[in-house]
């Protein structure tokens, strides 16, 4: 079974023997990965019938044991464990928070959002979350961060939340934040004159952290 390169870096990021929530599960290709490579025990959720039909067929078709099936909103209707892996992937920030708030979490989470990252971090930081790692990766010529939130408590700066305290370490990344920044500055209207002096400011700081030499290619 091949995954797409986005389900695979998540994939990666589970231990073995792992018990996971893959929350949204469309397909239910990434469960069925790690109940067959990473004897995982996995729930695969959707809040879409068709979609666990197809997950469904697909745990016939492959095979997989100790994969389940649950329709359900989000996390709604789940006993979550402390060790469980948590798995939210190709939904917006906002839709996450929707689904994690005012839930009782486990101690990881995996999440791979498609927007509005900085909110993202800035939520989980307020649950009591860490970020034990986060990955810059390219699938299907979109880009993609998938994080690794972990309970625990730890001081970010407002740099970490905008632009991601380990990820940031990635040359490729800052040079596309930056690329990002200055199309959105190029049409921007001029009497917009906080937004430009923001925007200049996070324009310079990855300019400078661009010319450092300590970062991985």
């Amino acid at each position: 079974m091949k995954l797409s390169a986005r389900l695979k870096t998540i994939a990666d990021m589970i231990p073995n023997d792992s018990s996971i929530i893959d929350v949204g599960c469309d397909h239910g290709l990434l469960a069925i990965y790690l109940s067959l490579v990473k004897n995982c025990r996995s729930l695969a959720t959707d809040i879409n019938a068709k979609a666990l039909e197809g997950a469904n067929k697909n745990i016939i078709r492959y095979k997989a044991k100790n994969v389940e099936t649950k329709l359900t909103d989000g996390l709604d209707d789940i006993v979550i464990k402390p060790d469980d892996y948590i798995i939210i992937a190709g939904m917006g920030t906002k839709t996450i928070i929707h689904i994690l708030k005012n839930k009782k979490l486990s101690d990881n989470l995996i999440i791979a959002s498609q927007n509005h990252l900085s909110e993202l971090r800035k939520f989980m930081f307020d649950l009591g979350y860490r970020i034990d790692n986060e990955l810059f990766i390219e699938d299907r010529a979109k880009k993609y961060i998938v994080i690794h939130f972990k309970k625990g408590k730890q001081k970010y700066t407002k740099y970490d939340i905008l632009f991601g305290p380990i990820v940031f370490h990635n040359r490729e990344y800052l040079q596309f934040e930056l690329s990002k920044l200055e199309k959105i500055k190029e049409n921007l209207p001029g009497h917009h004159l906080i937004s430009h002096l923001k925007l200049n400011r996070y324009i310079n700081y990855l300019k400078r952290e661009l010319k450092r030499t300590n970062y991985d290619n």
